[in-house]
């Protein structure tokens, strides 16, 4: 894979998650940077009822499409969030929901991942989802 100089993430605000995700995300897809959209419990936010917030979030993603040339991205959920404070299941329910919700959006992602940080600290990928599902 040749190396890309952006890749995004959408990621939770919580300080103790930047560093897994931004790890993960530069390792997996041979990244210089990681454009981070950060919510608190940003996996629940886009499958919630809050359609400014979505359209929010979606606008921050595009500009790391369109200015940056991101072809990959992530949405993450952790352990121990405060912003959704629910089982690790749920969350990697929503986090499921999200990777659909961001593929509906077809700005051409080369992949889609799904990521759930545990209370290790350790990135466990719950789905990629690839434009190519040979590859997958």
């Amino acid at each position: 894979m040749a190396k890309n100089e952006f890749v995004t993430a959408i990621n939770c605000m919580d300080g103790r998650v930047q560093e897994p995700v931004m790890n993960w995300m530069k390792e997996r897809y041979d990244a210089l940077y990681v454009d981070m959209i950060t919510e608190a419990g940003p996996n629940k936010l886009l499958r919630s009822d809050n359609k400014v917030l979505i359209e929010n979030i979606h606008d921050r993603v595009r500009v790391s499409t369109d200015r940056h040339g991101s072809q990959y991205i992530a949405i993450a959920g952790h352990y121990d969030c405060a912003g959704y404070p629910v089982s690790a299941e749920k969350k990697k329910g929503k986090i499921l929901d999200s990777v659909d919700l961001i593929e509906s959006w077809n700005l051409g992602f080369k992949e889609i991942a799904g990521l759930y940080i545990n209370e290790k600290w350790e990135v466990e990928v719950v789905c990629i989802k690839t434009d190519n599902p040979v590859e997958a």
